[in-house]
């Protein structure tokens, strides 16, 4: 178990529970402003003690728990086409940007499609559908979703050449107070699905990502009062980014270069 992994359950552990039928409807965040963090262990439990004391002005932040557990294992399968164009999008700086993936939430078996991409407000706004055991996400049903998603939010048609890309898994801890939830993911590994390629998070830092529809949430703040500032990072273009630099990492290499120190194996 690594620091950060640590960390995140005994912050979860130290908060008071919270089912997933509340935090839905206190905060399911569907279409939502996104900020992520590379928060060093130390601070981490510094700044998940402070959300989650019971002294808070309009309660704690609570923590996720599902059948007595407080955090969670997920993987992330993500889908690009062969010269990875959303990749390249996303690097780009894209209006019209997409990710597409299979959720696959470990400890209970439950998995879900998900296309997530942008409004015209800046905000990220997730598409989800749950997939059936046995089924492929991209089967006729899964593609005409895709489809129509991409068509109502940009007009565009999907891709034909989709295949799985890469693959993320890692533990999770959800922290929520109404209107705001905060993710918290350690123990990251990335694998490249075209020549099996691995890469690691670094064991000390928690990523943090902070989820409202609003600005700036509490816990940005605290995490600015802290000298955290907003990373230009996500899993998917991260990880990417790490295990073959000759694509090109642009605004992200800095926290690239952060997040995993180590290169790729």
């Amino acid at each position: 178990m690594t620091p950060a992994v640590r960390a995140i359950g005994l912050a979860a552990l130290a908060a008071r529970p919270l089912s997933l039928d509340e935090l839905n409807s206190r905060a399911e965040l569907l279409a939502r402003r996104d900020r992520s963090y590379l928060v060093p262990v130390e601070v981490f439990a510094d700044f998940a003690a402070l959300l989650t004391d019971p002294r808070r002005a309009g309660g704690p932040f609570r923590a996720l728990s599902l059948n007595g557990r407080r955090w969670f294992g997920y993987r992330s399968t993500y889908y690009d086409t062969v010269d990875l164009r959303t990749y390249h999008d996303h690097r780009q700086g894209r209006r019209l940007r997409y990710k597409i993936r299979e959720r696959l939430y470990q400890d209970s078996g439950e998995r879900q499609f998900e296309i997530k991409l942008r409004n015209g407000r800046g905000e990220t706004v997730k598409h989800r559908r749950r997939v059936a055991d046995g089924a492929h996400v991209l089967d006729g049903a899964g593609r005409e979703f895709l489809a129509g998603v991409l068509r109502g939010a940009y007009g565009l048609v999907p891709p034909e050449d989709l295949r799985p890309s890469l693959v993320t898994d890692y533990r999770r801890a959800t922290f929520v107070a109404d209107g705001q939830r905060v993710t918290c993911d350690a123990g990251l590994v990335v694998r490249d699905v075209s020549d099996g390629r691995v890469v690691r998070a670094d064991g000390g830092l928690v990523l943090v990502e902070t989820k409202t529809r609003g600005q700036l949430t509490e816990a940005d703040r605290v995490l600015h009062r802290f000298g955290v500032r907003a990373a230009e990072f996500t899993k998917y273009c991260g990880g990417f980014a790490a295990l073959r630099p000759d694509l090109g990492t642009n605004r992200w290499a800095r926290a690239v270069r952060v997040a995993f120190p180590r290169g790729a194996h």
